[in-house]
């Protein structure tokens, strides 16, 4: 990275992110942040035209196991466990003021 980042600049991102941090730590991620706008810079210069876009850099096939039916718990049984449950299903308390 040519320009360099300014504790300022980094004040100003933490200030607008609302997270409030103190000199030692404007410092601190100033430097860090350097680094990672360096690393960046180093990815953004490669030669990628030959490279051919992917999802995944290994030629993987469906790596997840099929969906085999095992045994489960019944509705009854489970409902019998809940705090309060009514026809069928859990009952819990209303979200943001809605009446019951």
């Amino acid at each position: 990275m040519n320009e360099r980042l300014s504790r300022d600049l980094v004040a100003h991102i933490a200030a607008l992110a609302r997270i409030d941090l103190n000199e030692q730590e404007i410092t601190h991620f100033t430097e860090h942040l350097e680094k990672v706008l360096d690393h960046v810079g180093q990815l953004e210069a490669l030669d990628l035209e030959s490279v051919a876009p992917m999802s995944h850099p290994y030629p993987l096939t469906n790596v997840l196991r099929d969906d085999v039916v095992g045994p489960t718990i019944s509705r009854e049984e489970i409902l019998t466990q809940a705090p309060d449950a009514s026809e069928g299903q859990f009952r819990v308390p209303p979200v943001l003021g809605e009446s019951p």
